[in-house]
Formats: C-alpha cells, sequence, structure tokens
C-alpha cells in the first residue's frame, strides 16, 4: 500500500522523502519491523519509541513516522513528522487494513466496572440471534468460535485493526469490545468506527494512572465525543455521571436504569442464588446472572440489542438463557458442608462492594461472610484502604492477602490495605501474604452454608510476581480445599 494512501488523515507536520513508496506493514514495535515497514515511533508511558528509530531503520524499515525528526536521517527513508505519533498509528493501521471497523457493527463498552460482562454477554446474545460476532475484552478475543488469549484490555491500535480485519474475513456481523481508559488516553481507537458506545459506571480505580479522577472522567468521556452522528450512546442514568458521559457526543443518546425514568427500564422482583427476576420494559424475565450490578448490565445489553435493530421478544427470550463471563461471581458448593465460595473479579471498591452487598441479599440471615481480598501492586494505592474498609464493614471475617504483586512486596500492599481498617474491626481481620493458604484459612474457618468471597482476580489463571506470571486459579485453588473439607 502506499505510504501516502497509509498516511491519510493524520496531522502531518512535515515530510522527508517520498510518500509514493509501498509499505509492507505498519509497525509500533522496532522488533517486528521487517523491510518495506513503516515503523510509527510512539511515546508510551515506559518506552518512546523515538529511541528505537535507528534500529528500525537497521531492520529495513522504509518510512519512519515520529513526533521528534532525529538529527540523522538515512538516504533511501522517508521521515514523516506528525503532531501525535499514538494517534497517526491509529489512523495509519485503520487505513492499512482497510478501514476494517466500518464494514463491521463494531460496539465499544466503556466504565470501571461491568464492561466484561456486558461485553460478554452481548456477543452471546447476538451469536445466538444467528450473527457471527467477535469479542476483545479481558478474558479473551474471539473470532467467532476461535478463542484467542487477551493480553489487554483493549489491545494496541495495529494490532487492534488486525484483530478486526481478521474478524471482517471472517464473516463478522458484530463485534463488541471493552474499551479502557487507557486506551482511549493512548489513543488505541483513533481512526476506529463504533455504531454504538456504552456507559456502565464509573468509580475510583486508576488514579496511578490518570493521577485524578477529574482527569479519569474526563478520558471516559472522550470516547462518546467521538461517536459519530449515525451511532447510539447508551448510558446509565442511575449513576451521577452517566449524563455527563453524553452531554457533548453527536450519537443518539438512550438511556437505561433501574431508579429513574429511562428509555430502558427494570426493576429487580428478586435476587436469589439461581439468578435475577426482574421487569423489563414491563415484562417479567427471569435471568442467570446474580446481583443488582448485573441487572444494570442486563438493561445494557437489552437497550443496545434494542438499538441494534433486534426483536424485544426475541432479545428477551435468548437474554433469559445466557451466563456471564467467567470469573463474574463464580460461585461453588462443597457437596456435604454446603459452604458456598464465591470468585469474582472484583478489584476496585465499588466492585467490591456491590459483590458483598448482594451477597448480603442472598444470605439466609444466620451464615457468615468470609471475604478473601488483595490489592495489584504497582496499581492505584489510594484504593488499598478503600478496598480493606469496604471489606471489613461488609464482611464477618476478613482475610487480607496477595493479588498480583508485580514489583511490590505483598505485606507492604496489605500493610497499605490495614491502614483503612477502622479500629472496631481489626479483630475480625488476619493477613496472609501468600494467597493459598488465605484461601486454605478462609475456608477452614467457615461453617456450614457460610459464604466465602475470594476477590480481585477471577478469571485469571497467574499470580504476577517480580515479573513472572505463575500459574493461579483461584477456582481451582478453592476447589482442592473444599474436597479436603468434605473428607
Amino acid at each position: 500500500m502506499l505510504l501516502q494512501d497509509v498516511l491519510y488523515k493524520t496531522k502531518i507536520q512535515s515530510v522527508h522523502g517520498n510518500t509514493g513508496i509501498d509499505v509492507s506493514e505498519v509497525c509500533i514495535d522496532s522488533r517486528k519491523v521487517r523491510p518495506g515497514a513503516a515503523f510509527v515511533a510512539v511515546k508510551g508511558t515506559v518506552v518512546d519509541g523515538h529511541q528505537f528509530i535507528d534500529i528500525a531503520v537497521q531492520n529495513g524499515a522504509a518510512a519512519i513516522v515520529c513526533e521528534e525528526l532525529p538529527a540523522t536521517q538515512h538516504e533511501n527513508v522517508t521521515y514523516v513528522q506528525v503532531l501525535n505519533s499514538a494517534a497517526a498509528a491509529g489512523i495509519m493501521a485503520h487505513n492499512f487494513y482497510g478501514n476494517p471497523s466500518g464494514k463491521l457493527n463494531l460496539v465499544g463498552v466503556t466504565g470501571t466496572n461491568g464492561k466484561t460482562t456486558i461485553a460478554t454477554v452481548l456477543f452471546k446474545l447476538f451469536t445466538s440471534l444467528g450473527y457471527q460476532c467477535g469479542l476483545m475484552s479481558t478474558v479473551q478475543n474471539r473470532v467467532g468460535d476461535k478463542i484467542l488469549d487477551a493480553t489487554h484490555t483493549t489491545p494496541d491500535a495495529v494490532s487492534l485493526n488486525a484483530l478486526l480485519a481478521q474478524m471482517v474475513d471472517q464473516g463478522c456481523d458484530y463485534v463488541f469490545m471493552e474499551v479502557s481508559s487507557h486506551a482511549i488516553h493512548q489513543h488505541r481507537i483513533e481512526g476506529l468506527q463504533f455504531a454504538a458506545g456504552i456507559f456502565s459506571n464509573i468509580t475510583h480505580d486508576h488514579l496511578d494512572y490518570h493521577k485524578d479522577f477529574n482527569e479519569y472522567i474526563r478520558v471516559k468521556k472522550m470516547f462518546f465525543d467521538g461517536l459519530p452522528k449515525g451511532a447510539f450512546a447508551i448510558t446509565n442514568i442511575d449513576d451521577k455521571r452517566g449524563m455527563v458521559m453524553v452531554q457533548n457526543t453527536v450519537a443518539n443518546v438512550k438511556t437505561y436504569s433501574l431508579r429513574s425514568a429511562s428509555d430502558f427500564k427494570g426493576k429487580v422482583l428478586e435476587n436469589g442464588m439461581m439468578g435475577l427476576h426482574m421487569l423489563v420494559d414491563d415484562q417479567e424475565v427471569y435471568f442467570k446472572l446474580i446481583g443488582e450490578f448485573n441487572a444494570y448490565n442486563l438493561l445494557a445489553v437489552y437497550g443496545a440489542a434494542i438499538c441494534l435493530g433486534q426483536n424485544k421478544q426475541d432479545v428477551l427470550q435468548h437474554l433469559s438463557n445466557l451466563s456471564g463471563a467467567e470469573g463474574r461471581f463464580d460461585y461453588m458448593i462443597s457437596p456435604k458442608q454446603k459452604v458456598i465460595a464465591i470468585v469474582d473479579y472484583a478489584h476496585t471498591p465499588d466492585a467490591l462492594l456491590n459483590v458483598l452487598a448482594t451477597i448480603k441479599k442472598l444470605k439466609k440471615g444466620f451464615e457468615q461472610v468470609i471475604t478473601v481480598v488483595g490489592c495489584g501492586g504497582n496499581r492505584d494505592k489510594t484504593k488499598r484502604p478503600v478496598m480493606a474498609e469496604v471489606a471489613t464493614s461488609h464482611s464477618d471475617k476478613v482475610v487480607f492477602t496477595s493479588d498480583n504483586p508485580r514489583n511490590e512486596n505483598p505485606v507492604e500492599i496489605i500493610k497499605d490495605m490495614e491502614a483503612g481498617v477502622p479500629a472496631a474491626a481489626r479483630r475480625k481481620c488476619i493477613s496472609i501474604a501468600d494467597r493459598r493458604e488465605a484461601i486454605k484459612t478462609a475456608i477452614n474457618l467457615a461453617n456450614a452454608e457460610d459464604i466465602i468471597l475470594v476477590a480481585g482476580k477471577g478469571h485469571e489463571n497467574y499470580q504476577e510476581i517480580n515479573g513472572v506470571k505463575n500459574h493461579f486459579d483461584d477456582k481451582e485453588v478453592v476447589k482442592e480445599f473444599f474436597e479436603l473439607l468434605d473428607k
């Protein structure tokens, strides 16, 4: 493809060389550059791609796209200076792969909690309705029946467009993707054409990256500001920032709620371990998903499906048979003691509160709630004491433990959490850095029919320690100790 066509709609500052040359691919990783490639030097949060321009040239790059021109320029290489190389990478990938998002109904889901469940249930719903679909989520990427491992909530711009092009080639009609705040801020979704955007909610998270809550809100809002006129912006009006998200969008705004007047209105009639009994637009429906937070997720899915032209009765019928995403309120019951263990990805204060509030509503009245919870290393430290305060306020016993400590000392992370425990609640807390031992201890503390929540990792089958991902699956560990408990 001609470089000038790949550069279409990028904000070019200057050109040094010939843009009429052919380029074989678009790369943002100098190690992956092959002869004829266009290398885009992106300034990342840790590494600046400008430092690797010479390596890209040595590997055969035909063109260099950058914000700052290098002092030494090589012959037979075209140098293009752009205003923002991260944004340019998104647009260039979009052009190079033939505008794949424009050939699909692409639905983006953003918010602090619920993204994975909404995107996954939409994928399952539209697949069950007979469509070929794609999914990009924290848990997995899917192209129809083919499952691909997901390494980021939202892939980099080049990988993202390559995956979308693969979905086009496989005949996908709809693609549902999580859109993280990092992806918005880093221009990974630049150039994509969305048919709809969904807002779930916004709470305390990622302040290690965004620095303050107002900046986090502003970045999320950018996604809706960028939706085209023909798209739908579907927002949770019960969230106090639900309408803030869509106040400047040119998309067609639709709302959903449990408590306010809205376009897609729901009401929880009954919430139990067998699922939700709800009114959805005045029609009674039973769902397999559990908890009020999932009532919101189901309404978001329902609203999006209706906006995308699906029949109401078909949507509700199929939705009633679907399960949620892996690692979201997954529960197991020990055969003899009937101890319930719930494994959930809840890793923010609000998500943890939602799960514990749901558990409280499921209790018959006498069971203990025992929570196992930690916080990730090298991430937002301000939420650690808040997570601990939520856990201790809504549990009978709490075991603080390691999550993904990454390059931090798990004992120090736990100390940060303990700072949030009220003095009167300290007696109910135990700190055990080893996550396996923490889960074992929680199970040993349980009496018949007690409820154990193992929070924070959900679907993850690894624990990241000092840069190494070691196999660790909360559900496997729970199952192992449940078998010992019932012997």
